[in-house]
């Protein structure tokens, strides 16, 4: 019997110092534990109970409480908050890769990843110039420099690059300098434009980098569409995911695995918007992309690790907001997100239809669920209206978050169905609350507890067996 149990806690300690060959690092963006909880207990809403319906990352066996605040700040951007995850350092808020001297550059650990000889991929539902991702690749002292950030990507030499585009492909100030997209290809980077051009021309590419295609890219060169609002042919942060996967795996070398970081970006723009249903659809959107992790997993589960965290909390999202009830689920009447409604009224006032407020009636209660299934109060509905006459008589003023403006029906209609839902929101910024982390696999027990995001690169490291600078 002592000897049974003898070995099985020397097999137990194998296994936890078993290197993980395959690492997986997911950041969702702006996604702190009531992002998390607000989507499980949406998803339980539907299925018309009251409880929650577990996502596939938060039920992972490792988790922890993470702390976020930056080095100048009590409150992080993600410009701080990207460069401590991914590089274990501290530092001001809007810095990229450099202390807070803003000129000291520090090394990410995908830095460290590529130098222990694995394949290394950096990905995002934003442009791949944004803040947590370009924290893994770039130096600048302004997170708004996109062209500057822009031109350190191809000297990376990193194996797969996935995201909408480049903010700023030129700089006037260079203008005899090819634009971000040629220099990627004079660095033997091959583009593909969409999914299915990513599957023509992975075979052939040593580097790649998978972005949008062209036309998507002239409609919304920022992001990918939100997943409320997304077409088909779209490109999604699953296709980045699984392409990213068919690339490392295909540039792994010498049986030294592959780091791959993915960010679900837009959690954090509709969270600045306050948008909860668009925010709930962009939680699972994550999650489903994490599932395509966790299919490698399953083939790999004694050499892959996958770790899931953000980089802050945005919104201040409080789930109740006086009554002791929760209404989740009234979002499924949302249709879109506030910022596509806005432009969708806009379309019906030049459709040539009469712009009349039983015309919106019909449209509110079509996309927003109002008089079809949620109910209003007379002081709703007059709110509603008054925002109608504006809007018809062109002095409608334009309410604007962060990355997005919405006209004040469509901002009125999001306000109103989280009252019905009981979903409230401190601010349109970030807060310093917790946010979560889930992690499986080997080296998973290295992320339990409470951490400080600072900590989370140098525990991944450790876990594959990388010297972090």
């Amino acid at each position: 019997m002592l000897l049974a149990v003898a070995l099985c806690m020397v097999a137990m300690i194998g296994l936890a110092q078993g290197k993980a060959k395959y690492v997986f690092y997911f950041i969702g963006d702006g996604m702190g534990v009531n992002q998390v909880n607000g989507t499980e207990t949406y998803l339980a809403a539907l299925e018309g109970r009251i409880g929650t319906t577990p996502l596939c990352f938060a039920d992972f066996p490792a988790s922890a409480l993470v702390t976020t605040f930056s080095g100048t700040n009590g409150v992080t951007d993600s410009a701080a908050a990207g460069t401590a995850l991914a590089t274990g350092h501290k530092t001001k808020n809007d810095a990229l890769g450099v202390l807070a001297d803003l000129s000291t550059p520090i090394y990410s650990v995908a830095v460290s990843a590529k130098k222990g000889g694995a394949a290394v991929g950096v990905a995002t539902s934003v442009s791949i110039d944004h803040a947590t991702p370009a924290a893994f690749y770039a130096h600048v002292g302004y997170r708004g420099e996109y062209y500057k950030i822009g031109t350190q990507l191809p000297k990376t030499g990193f194996d797969y690059f996935g995201g909408s585009g480049f903010l700023k492909p030129t700089d006037k100030n260079y203008p005899d300098a090819p634009d971000l997209y040629k220099q990627c290809e004079q660095a033997d980077y091959v583009i593909a434009r969409g999914y299915k051009d990513f599957q023509k021309k992975m075979r052939k590419a040593d580097k790649i980098i998978l972005f949008q295609t062209e036309a998507a890219t002239k409609e919304n060169p920022k992001a990918l569409p939100y997943a409320i609002d997304r077409k088909k042919g779209d490109l999604t942060l699953q296709d980045i995911t699984r392409a990213g996967i068919g690339q490392l795996s295909k540039s792994e070398r010498d049986g030294k695995g592959f780091f791959l970081m993915v960010e679900g970006g837009k959690i954090d723009w509709a969270c600045h918007s306050n948008d909860a249903a668009t925010v709930f659809h962009e939680v699972k959107d994550f999650d489903d992309a994490i599932r395509v992790a966790y299919e490698f997993y399953n083939q790999h589960p004694d050499e892959t690790l996958i770790v899931v965290t953000a980089d802050h909390e945005t919104g201040g999202i409080a789930l109740g907001r006086g009554p002791y009830e929760l209404h989740t689920d009234v979002f499924k009447y949302q249709r879109m997100s506030t910022e596509a409604y806005s432009r969708h009224l806009s379309a019906l006032r030049q459709s040539g239809k009469a712009f009349t407020w039983e015309l919106v009636e019909r449209d509110l209660a079509e996309n927003w669920g109002f008089g079809k299934g949620v109910t209003l109060s007379e002081g709703q509905i007059s709110r509603l209206k008054k925002a109608f006459d504006a809007l018809a008589a062109g002095s409608a003023e334009q309410s604007k978050s962060l990355y997005a403006s919405a006209d004040a029906l469509a901002d009125n209609a999001r306000t109103i169905l989280a009252e019905c839902a009981l979903v409230g929101w401190q601010s349109g910024g970030h807060s310093n609350g917790y946010v979560p982390l889930f992690a499986i696999g080997a080296g998973s027990e290295l992320f339990n507890g409470r951490i400080d995001n600072t900590e989370i690169p140098r525990r991944i490291a450790k876990a594959a067996g990388w010297e972090m600078e």
